[in-house]
């Protein structure tokens, strides 16, 4: 194919906001909404609506569609049959992967290495843009404090800090360092704002989220992909102060526009500007329209309320045309950052092939370091092929090709899934002899017909691997679930597994945090692994069998029973705070006693105050001695910095990676603070008896806040410092920030 010449608008000569705007002087008010406007496609088929509207300029950016041949038939009829020749946006969900699946978001975040999941990133671009994709909506970076929402599965968990470092990590990958170069599309954070805050873990909640709250915590991933050049925003289903976030002028413009200075693209979720009525906030799609567009919404997606009404509303005078011109200079400015108007066309023949070696490569050593070592007693493992003579394997998730991918995967190709069974029969060879037993048909299923047969072969192995958890459809977008533990009969399964007395190793495929109390005393050892991709098989086996040491770390905190929910190791220190003197268990309290407060502290009777495992945890086949932390100055002013560093050694007798964290507090401020909060982390790998010094540089700016008023301050006053290899780590020190000169 050919690019045509539509005009000298089109050429690469000059400053790209001078060509958009020479472009939109020449766009009628239709052909302007007509970029405001993304329609669905998907069907590897151009319906002749689609086709009429793309030479109308009815239509800005086409949304699923992928196959290669469809999609530059789109931008041929755009650019060569349209008035202007303006190409198109290429949208879709290419979350985390394309063909090559990597681990769900979450499990990237275990690894806590952002220069691995800009690969991971950069992977997911080049596959999608070879289909003709040049735009994702990724990355997704709600803070999700609550493991029942299912699109926990696309979060990076529940800091703030690690949320935001990851979402520069996300935006690096997708975009590289220039949008026009081959293998960059334009990313998307999402969902703007509180989307994580949903009641009750319910997917398109309300989410009550009170402004401080929304600054403090759930706003700093936005604002470090926006410092990071992310090319669009998306809004958020849920309403935020009974506002919904796709009609939420604080949000859209007085924060994102005026007060970050956002010059990029903002798009609705699917179709949720004509769910502004549905919300109750508007009577009609007409209303729904004026809103979205006065809040700021640039592009509607999947939706013609724009298309049906904004035109009337213009030429009404209740939407400024002022207000259509910016939106339509903005999307035009993305399409010319990213060549389009040069070469609309996509050749597959220019880009690697799908799932080469660079991508596997990549998939596996995300799988290998996303995997989190919650529990190995007695060394359970690794697994030492010399000393196994007979293995089993068993569950509903050892030898599932597709869920193993994980929610969100539209284009991933279960073909090219490496199963653990698979990896672990290759790696067995004839060492050892592998016996499966599959047990359950799927993760949810209550059926024990197949466990007399798992427990025979538990009992005539010397060891056994569980592969348990959920099934990909369990979590992700519109899959929340109330009861969070392993689904239907697994629990049951692990118990008759324990009573062979053998060794019992359970591997969980996850897509959130899981209750884990039934089980977490019924297995020697608890490998999480997410939902790990493509490249799970050879992953878990080089795992399991000591080739790699675990040296992931949660991102999220597990709670022991759902009741727990909300637990985060960044909560409020609170007026009664509990401690392990003050905590009475239920079991402990005297039926004939009077009613007390039992020391009035935040517990729950049946809990405690603590999570299962706690944020930041994960074990390794070495242990790691932390020592000598320490400060350069004990006070420091602002334009001054304070170094806090700690001596870390491998005192086992096998390399292994691990992730240095460290956390500071606050202790008096204009508004609370939290408990400790993430303010660095480094992850390192050390061999046998090596030791090394870790430093943490810290500035005023570092320990800035949102106050009563809103602003960010930093405020003079005494901080604690703590570094190790968990949120729960009590080697600590301390400094102060004192006021300036």
């Amino acid at each position: 194919m050919t690019t045509p010449d539509a005009g000298s608008a089109h050429r690469a000569d000059g400053p790209i906001r001078q060509r958009a705007a020479a472009l939109l002087a020449q766009m009628t008010l239709e052909e302007k909404i007509g970029q405001m406007s993304q329609v669905n496609g998907g069907e590897s088929y151009i319906h002749d609506y689609l086709a009429d509207g793309l030479r109308a300029g009815r239509v800005g950016s086409v949304l699923n569609e992928v196959d290669v041949d469809t999609v530059n038939e789109l931008q041929r009829i755009a650019v060569e049959e349209s008035r202007l020749g303006i190409p198109l946006l290429i949208g879709r969900d290419v979350i985390h992967g394309f063909r090559t699946v990597l681990p769900i978001p979450l499990g990237q975040a275990a690894s806590w290495n952002p220069e691995l999941v800009t690969r991971c990133a950069r992977v997911a671009a080049r596959e999608a843009a070879a289909a003709g994709v040049n735009w994702t909506f990724a990355p997704m970076i709600d803070i999700a404090r609550d493991p029942r929402w299912g699109r926990i599965a696309e979060s990076p968990g529940e800091d703030p800090y690690l949320a935001s470092v990851l979402a520069v990590a996300h935006v690096r990958g997708f975009q590289g360092d220039d949008l026009g170069e081959p293998g960059s599309i334009a990313a998307c954070a999402k969902h703007f704002a509180g989307y994580g805050a949903a009641e009750s873990g319910r997917d398109y909640a309300t989410a009550n989220v009170p402004e401080n709250e929304l600054r403090n915590v759930y706003l700093p991933p936005f604002r470090a992909a926006v410092d990071a050049g992310v090319a669009t925003l998306m809004t958020s289903f849920s309403e935020v102060d009974g506002v919904p976030a796709t009609a939420n002028e604080f949000l859209l413009r007085d924060l994102l526009r005026d007060e970050w200075g956002f010059e990029g693209v903002v798009v609705s979720d699917w179709d949720s500007i004509r769910q502004l009525s549905i919300h109750g906030l508007t009577p009609d799609d007409c209303e729904s329209a004026f809103e979205a567009a006065r809040a700021g919404v640039d592009m509607e997606m999947h939706g013609d309320a724009y298309l049906c009404h904004l035109a009337e509303l213009v030429e009404e005078g209740v939407i400024d045309i002022e207000a259509v011109d910016e939106a339509v200079t903005r999307i035009l400015t993305v399409k010319f950052r990213l060549g389009l108007f040069q070469n609309p066309y996509t050749d597959p023949g220019a880009f690697p092939p799908v799932a080469d070696d660079e991508a596997l490569a990549t998939a596996r050593l995300a799988a290998v370091q996303s995997a989190v070592l919650l529990k190995n007693d007695h060394g359970a493992l690794p697994l030492e092929p010399a000393r196994i003579g007979s293995l089993a394997v068993i569950g509903p998730l050892a030898d599932a090709p597709h869920d193993q991918l994980g929610t969100w995967i539209f284009d991933g190709d279960e073909k090219l899934s490496v199963t653990p069974l698979q990896a672990i029969r290759e790696l067995a060879g004839d060492r050892f002899e592998v016996h499966y037993v599959r047990a359950m048909e799927t993760s949810r299923s209550r059926d024990t017909s197949g466990f007399d047969e798992a427990v025979a072969a538990a009992a005539e192995a010397d060891a056994t691997v569980l592969f348990l958890g959920e099934e990909a459809i369990l979590s992700g977008e519109a899959h929340s679930r109330a009861d969070i533990g392993l689904p239907g009969a697994q629990a049951e399964l692990v118990a008759r597994v324990r009573s062979t007395g053998k060794p019992v190793i359970a591997v969980i495929l996850a897509g959130r945090p899981l209750t884990l109390s039934d089980i977490v005393e019924q297995v020697d050892a608890i490998l999480y692994a997410w939902h790990p991709g493509t490249m799970a098989g050879p992953a878990l086996a080089d795992l399991l069998f000591g080739v790699e040491s675990p040296s992931g770390k949660l991102p999220a905190s597990f709670p022991r029973m759902v009741g727990q929910v909300p637990i985060h190791y960044n909560h409020k220190n609170t007026g009664k705070p509990p401690s392990p003197e003050t905590v009475v268990h239920i079991d402990d309290i005297d039926p004939s006693a009077p009613q007390l407060s039992l020391g009035m502290t935040a517990f729950h009777l049946d809990a405690g105050y603590t999570p299962l495992f706690p944020f930041g945890h994960g074990l390794s086949y070495t242990t790691f001695d932390y020592q000598n932390i320490r400060t350069d100055v004990t006070e420091f002013a602002a334009g001054e910095s304070v170094t806090v560093s700690v001596d870390v050694a491998n005192t086992g007798d096998r390399p292994a990676g691990e992730v240095v964290q460290l956390y500071v507090r606050d202790l008096v401020g204009n508004v609370t603070r939290p408990v400790r909060e993430l303010k660095g982390f480094r992850r390192l790998r050390l061999e046998p008896a090596e030791r090394t010094s870790v430093s943490f540089v810290l500035r005023a700016a570092d320990l800035a806040f949102y106050g009563r008023d809103m602003r960010l301050r930093t405020e003079p006053g005494e901080f604690h410092a703590w570094i190790g290899g968990s949120s729960v780590t009590e080697l600590g020190t301390a400094f102060r920030l004192v006021p300036g000169a």
